[in-house]
């Protein structure tokens, strides 16, 4: 990173950002628009889906295409001033550009999501009922959730989170002109924000990742944690509130607002995903 990037990331924090977007408004609406469209399609296809911590989401073809379209929905309305202000800074007016940037950015997250799939998949294989909900799968969901919210409080959370509140220094530091600057520039920035809340996509896993409901609050959370002046205040509250959920599922998960209890005497499988 240079030393002008340096400074800017260390001075200007999100205020070039939040000038970016009253320049490039209409960008930023269009990016709402995408999140607001697939919060509809989810609210739409979703109800009746949610089997509580760990829900099975069947082939993956079709949890890549769920997963597409909760990440859009979820990141790109905190993704937008970033991208108002890559297109702000870039000389190219084409939409084209940020365009590039953002599928960049979900690249990354599409890459997370088939990951987890994967290792849910190979779990739910080798360990089968034994993880099930009236089984192992109760702890393992609070565990879930106190990592989550121990990783809150790291020294590596507040270097990708930091990353998050300077996206000028992120971005002046990885400069990249054409289009395919733009998809790699997207992608480092992917990078940067898989660090910042892998955690929290984990505990979504844990307490339902077809919930409507929960997706909500993470989604919530990560803007809080993007866009809030006080950097430590909204992961600190984020590392109370899943260790408080974590206690609660050990102790008394039918008190856990919106949770839903996996159904029979066995509970489902165990793993984020089983086709």
């Amino acid at each position: 990173m240079t030393v002008f990037a340096q400074r800017a990331e260390g001075r200007d924090g999100l205020g070039p950002a939040w000038a970016a977007v009253r320049v490039r408004l209409g960008l930023v609406v269009a990016l709402f628009v995408l999140a607001a469209a697939g919060w509809w399609w989810m609210s739409d296809v979703m109800p009746g889906m949610d089997d509580g911590p760990w829900t099975s989401l069947g082939p993956v073809g079709w949890f890549l295409g769920v997963w597409v379209v909760m990440m859009a929905a979820m990141m790109l309305p905190s993704l937008a001033p970033t991208v108002a202000l890559y297109s702000r800074r870039t000389r190219q007016r084409s939409p084209l550009y940020p365009l590039a940037f953002t599928v960049g950015y979900l690249l990354i997250w599409s890459a997370a999501g088939l990951s987890a799939f994967l290792v849910g998949h190979l779990t739910s294989s080798l360990a089968g009922n034994s993880l099930s909900w009236q089984s192992a799968g109760r702890p393992i969901t609070a565990a879930t959730l106190v990592v989550a919210g121990a990783y809150e409080v790291t020294p590596l959370k507040a270097v990708c989170l930091r990353r998050c509140h300077s996206p000028l220094g992120s971005l002046l530091g990885y400069w990249r002109d054409r289009w395919s600057g733009a998809l790699r520039m997207g992608v480092r920035i992917g990078v940067w924000c898989l660090g910042c809340c892998w955690a929290l996509m984990a505990s979504l896993f844990a307490l339902g990742v077809m919930s409507i409901t929960w997706m909500a609050l993470v989604a919530a959370i990560i803007s809080a944690e993007k866009t809030v002046p006080w950097r430590r205040a909204a992961p600190c509250g984020a590392a109370l509130l899943l260790c408080a959920l974590a206690i609660l599922v050990l102790v008394a998960p039918s008190w856990v607002p919106g949770l839903t209890l996996p159904h029979g005497a066995g509970g489902p499988p165990m793993g984020p995903m089983n086709s």
